[in-house]
């Protein structure tokens, strides 16, 4: 089969969008995936696209910020599959607006399912791993980090900053035990950006304007084609990198 043959791997979010996207591409690659989100329904649609290319897949309903549970249901993942190489936190829900628009659990909202969540499943994962010989970690961040103007994206911003530091702490940590951890800021076709360019579409096209390649990044073919080249083989020496995978808009210096 593929490059990730035998490998299990972890995607949170997996129902819709991006994590839909990067759990078909590691599926392609012969990876069999634990598809964790809170919608059955959508989790379910997921697991029968990856069935349907031959892989393994089983749903879990997780509501990462309740990072409490995250540690159980990384050993149902593991009772159901024997182990876990590949967890990808992408997952996300947060606030965006003016910062003096904002309530202390509006801000703390992204921290809770960025930062605190992936710790809780970065950590879970950590001796399953281990005990495997190694294992990939990818983190999704932002390019938001990086605006010149963040102006409303500034909790946003600052949740995913605190996450590309964890994940470069983890690479450095962790190398020794064989895990690597990187991340990655993405732009792609979810299905709320896609509402988004059908309503104002001169908007978006002002928007693809901005990206050097001129679109918008498929969820599967751009950012999960490289998500699997990310934890594959040919990677096996990057760790504590961002890979910026937005066609060129962002400057990450």
């Amino acid at each position: 089969m593929g490059s990730l043959k035998g490998k299990v791997a972890i995607v949170t979010g997996a129902g819709q969008g991006v994590g839909q996207g990067i759990a078909l591409a590691l599926a392609g690659e012969g990876a069999s995936v634990a598809v964790l989100g809170r919608t059955m329904a959508k989790l379910e649609t997921t697991c029968d696209l990856l069935r349907e290319r031959g892989a393994e897949a089983e749903a879990f309903l997780c509501e990462v910020s309740d990072t409490e549970a995250v540690r159980a249901v990384v050993t149902e993942v593991v009772s159901r599959f024997g182990g876990v190489d590949i967890l990808v936190n992408n997952a996300y829900a947060g606030s965006y607006g003016p910062l003096l628009s904002m309530s202390d659990a509006d801000f703390q909202k992204g921290f809770l399912t960025a930062p605190f969540a992936a710790f809780a499943f970065m950590t879970a994962c950590h001796p399953h791993m281990k005990r495997r010989g190694g294992g990939n970690i990818v983190n999704l961040v932002s390019s938001a980090m990086v605006r010149w103007d963040p102006a409303t994206y500034g909790a946003y911003a600052a949740a995913k900053q605190a996450l590309r530091s964890l994940t470069r702490t983890a690479a450095a940590e962790w190398g020794a035990d064989g895990i690597r951890a990187n991340s990655i800021a993405p732009h792609a076709l979810s299905p709320g950006l896609k509402r988004w360019m059908e309503a104002k579409p001169a908007e978006a096209e002002e928007f693809c304007r901005q990206i050097p390649l001129g679109y918008v990044g498929d969820c599967e073919q751009d950012i999960g084609q490289a998500v699997v080249a990310l934890v594959g083989p040919g990677m096996r020496y990057l760790t504590g990198a961002t890979l910026p995978l937005d066609g060129g808009q962002a400057y990450f210096g």
